[in-house]
């Protein structure tokens, strides 16, 4: 089938396809693929307007998940800080604990 580039390029197909006589089966199918291209790029087109919108938020989002992970990391920091003085000093670090039988 050749490739439609103009939508002055659907006006004789479709009337092409009635000259035909098509059968219902092949009028609907061509009618849903119509209606999914049109949503297609109705949905695209309301994300390209939307997005300066959203992409700010995710911006935001994804600078608070980042300062989570290093305060984590840095908390994580202190208590190997904090084992490895109390080893230092004699004491028994909770990872190295032996149990008792």
């Amino acid at each position: 089938m050749p490739k439609m580039e103009t939508v002055q390029e659907l006006i004789p197909l479709a009337k092409e396809m009635m000259a035909q006589k098509p059968k219902g089966k092949m009028i609907k199918i061509y009618v849903l693929g119509s209606v999914l291209a049109f949503f297609g790029v109705m949905i695209r087109l309301m994300e390209t307007v939307c997005s300066p919108f959203c992409s700010n938020r995710w911006l935001q989002e994804d600078e608070v998940a980042q300062a989570a992970r290093i305060q984590e990391s840095r908390r994580r920091e202190v208590l190997l800080e904090k084992s490895k003085q109390q080893e230092a000093l004699g004491g028994r670090s909770l990872s190295h604990r032996q149990h008792a039988s």
